[in-house]
């Protein structure tokens, strides 16, 4: 099984959890909040690894036992229960596979997630609000926790924008792969005529930092606003200034949140979401550079969309990196997406 080609790796899993498990163990283990939460998660994460290696391993003994069986008895009905077995094997092994692509700097970090609308008002801004009920519900099916940071509600209905930190194990290993532009074909809701439109949200995804990476920021660099943030109303809208926008005046990068009370609270996240974007940008930079030398040519724009969703005529998802397609929309859009992240994760091993 492909599986047994993890074992080494497996030790020294075993060898960190023991280290952060010692971590943990310290008097002053909760002085700093952050640092020690990053401590559980990461913990949580490899004992769930060694977790799920360790049920394989038993579901590939029982197995053995069963073909021995089967063997021996020539029955039937023993026969369709180790085809089964073996097939649910089949399935767990390829999840237990994409959980160790996911080996890349930052992989096991808290992702933070945004949609942008394209041209077309309402109609985009509607499937803004789709992406973003499919983003959660794919998010609440990994057990992962999702904030809002920040959220501008379209005008007439939809999102004009939307900024999420999705927390748990892997959150960005698995979410990178999301990075694009999506492309939706359907028959408009708020046209009166009924005619088909095209629209398109780009999304952008980034790992969450805390004190993983130094990036210098100058405070001369930047531009910070504060303003009362938006919400549905009621007794928790803020009544004080407490949104911070914050803009990196070299590169035009703009983070905005909301989320908290604290105008301080906000600073800091908005800080950490900037940190992401400069990262990302420097990455980018690199890859351009590595692309020229390649002479590789990459069109930059709306017309470069990863996957196309598609609701009529027909009824069909195709991601365009990787040709995967799914015939159940409806599947798609309640977050059934692992799919199309599976198929890219995997294109990506050299």
């Amino acid at each position: 099984m492909p599986i047994l080609g993890g074992l080494f790796d497996l030790e020294t899993k075993k060898d960190r959890i023991e280290e952060l498990e010692q971590e943990m163990t310290a008097p002053d283990f909760w002085d700093d909040q952050n640092a020690a939460q990053k401590i559980i998660t990461e913990t949580n994460g490899l004992k769930g690894y060694v977790d799920n290696f360790t049920e394989l391993e038993e579901k590939l003994d029982d197995l053995q036992v069963s073909y021995e069986l089967v063997k021996e008895e020539n029955d039937p009905e023993l026969f369709a229960d180790l085809e089964n077995g073996i097939n649910n094997l089949r399935e767990k092994v390829n999840k237990f596979e994409l959980q160790m692509l996911l080996s890349e700097p930052y992989d096991a970090n808290n992702a933070l997630l945004e949609l942008h609308p394209g041209a077309g008002g309402t109609e985009s801004q509607d499937w803004a609000s789709m992406l973003l009920r499919m983003y959660q519900r794919w998010a609440e099916d990994k057990d992962f926790k999702v904030e809002t940071l920040n959220y501008l509600p379209g005008d007439e209905a939809g999102v004009k924008s939307v900024t999420l930190l999705i927390k748990g194990h892997n959150a960005y290993g698995y979410l990178k792969a999301e990075k694009g532009v999506h492309r939706l074909v359907r028959i408009s809701p708020f046209d009166s005529s009924g005619r088909r439109h095209t629209s398109f949200v780009s999304c952008d995804v980034m790992p969450e930092f805390n004190d993983e990476i130094a990036i210098d920021i100058k405070t001369e660099d930047l531009k910070i606003d504060t303003y009362r943030s938006s919400g549905a109303g009621g007794q928790h809208v803020n009544t004080t200034d407490s949104a911070v926008r914050i803009t990196h005046i070299p590169t035009n990068i703009v983070v905005t949140c909301q989320s908290e009370r604290s105008q301080i609270q906000n600073r800091e996240q908005a800080m950490k979401m900037l940190k992401a974007k400069l990262y990302q940008l420097e990455i980018e930079r690199q890859q351009q550079e590595l692309n020229d030398i390649r002479g590789e040519q990459k069109e930059i724009g709306w017309g470069s969309q990863i996957r196309s969703y598609v609701f009529h005529p027909y009824s069909m998802v195709k991601d365009h990196r990787t040709n995967v397609e799914v015939g159940n929309t409806q599947g798609v859009m309640d977050g059934n997406i692992d799919p199309f992240i599976d198929a890219y994760l995997r294109s990506q091993i050299n």
